[in-house]
């Protein structure tokens, strides 16, 4: 079943609200804004170190005011507030996709706590070195929850190809407290005995890198396709937790394309 979590909701209505503030603050811009919606499908792992996949029908989103703010269902939202020639910062918010019982499956459901999907808010810095390359780091945590993040970035815009094609890639590593890897990846005495596993109690420290890479591709004036394919490896602790080799894997792959309308 698909799901559409209350907390993207939220998100999408607050972000909304900053969006048009920070439009009527500041009308005339040199840069054109952005808007594209669509609508499209996302897989994705069905628990942070699962080895099997969910999918999901998921709206597609990117509404863009350079130098004020942008909001994506791929990157989230950020709110300038620091807006130097190379220096950026602000606001920045998320989603932490959690697990359902269905998403664990029968074996791990009965033992294994569920998450809810929640919105994480926090702030960004980068520096825009040139029109190709950005580094910046950002640090988030969980509204709903305990859990705290902190990311290392690095985003690259690649050369259009065929004159119309936009495609880029972001790598990134992520640390996390010890509440977040703990609940994502600990096992309890109880827990491990039902399942055969060794107990298992995570600290703070790195959780995981990935690496993206997205693409647009024009299918007339106002459409095209978006896509995007995500690999990520558990680092540390949450890759050496018995629940990952018991039930999961240190791999993850996730995948997203939709049908977009830009004005």
């Amino acid at each position: 079943m698909t799901r559409f979590p209350h907390s993207l909701v939220l998100a999408i209505a607050l972000a909304g609200c900053s969006l048009a503030a920070q439009a009527q603050e500041s009308p005339e811009t040199s840069d054109a804004p952005v808007y594209a919606i669509g609508a499209g499908i996302q897989r994705l792992p069905a628990w942070l170190g699962a080895k099997h996949q969910r999918t999901q029908v998921v709206p597609f989103f990117d509404i863009e005011l350079p130098g004020k703010a942008e909001l994506s269902s791929v990157d989230g939202l950020t709110v300038d507030i620091v807006r130097g020639k190379h220096w950026h910062g602000g606001v920045y918010a998320d989603i932490v996709w959690g697990r359902s019982r269905g998403d664990l499956g029968p074996q791990l459901a009965p033992v294994v706590k569920r998450i809810n999907d929640r919105l994480a808010a926090g702030g960004y810095l980068e520096n825009e070195i040139n029109k190709t390359v950005t580094i910046g780091t950002r640090a988030m945590r969980e509204l709903g929850g305990n859990g705290a993040y902190a990311d290392l970035y690095a985003d690259i815009t690649l050369p259009k190809m065929f004159k119309h094609v936009e495609h880029g890639f972001e790598f990134s590593v992520r640390a996390a407290n010890a509440a977040s890897n703990h609940e994502r990846f600990g096992l309890n005495a109880m827990q491990a005995s039902q399942l055969n596993l060794s107990p298992s109690h995570p600290g703070a420290g790195w959780q995981q890198a990935s690496f993206q890479y997205q693409i647009f591709v024009p299918t007339s004036q106002h459409t095209g396709i978006a896509a995007n394919i995500e690999y990520a490896r558990l680092l540390g602790e949450p890759a050496r937790s018995p629940l990952v080799n018991g039930f999961g894997q240190r791999m993850q792959l996730s995948e997203g394309i939709a049908f977009v309308y830009h004005f």
